[in-house]
């Protein structure tokens, strides 16, 4: 049974590189410097948390009930995932409000407040961007 290949150094954490290929089935091998990929570097938790990622088609709140813990530890390891793959910080994290891209409560502050209700009840939007839509509800009718 083959094992899980290691990407990190066991003696100083450094990536490893891959520099042997073989193929079972024909006997070709191919020597030279593979990268074990983004995906490789990822640990068993990491890999988990992907996987459950994966199956809940990216709805958090599900894999909240999947893996048994709370919505803002889903939220900071799917981040913590993002960041470890190489995608960065969210390019909205710490943009000004009137920034060009629009966030989801942005894109929100034009419907009805039931309209915004039944996004959140759907967790097509978090509480907060909820609630930021709904408040801006009260500043445009005003």
């Amino acid at each position: 049974m083959p094992h899980d290949v290691i990407s990190t150094c066991p003696v100083c954490a450094s990536e490893l590189a891959v520099t042997r290929l073989h193929c079972d089935s024909c006997g070709t091998t191919l020597e030279g410097n593979f990268s074990v990929g983004r995906f490789g570097r990822l640990n068993r938790d990491q890999l988990t948390l992907l996987e459950s990622f994966l199956r809940s088609r990216g709805n958090l709140r599900e894999m909240e009930r999947e893996l048994g813990i709370s919505y803002p530890t889903i939220r900071s390891r799917v981040e913590a995932l993002v960041r470890a793959l190489g995608f960065g910080p969210r390019a909205d994290a710490d943009e000004p409000e009137d920034a060009t891209e629009p966030t989801q409560a942005t894109k929100t502050a034009g419907r009805t407040r039931e309209e915004i209700l039944e996004a959140l009840a759907r967790h097509d939007i978090t509480a907060e961007e909820a609630a930021t839509a709904i408040r801006g509800l009260g500043r445009t009718t005003r």
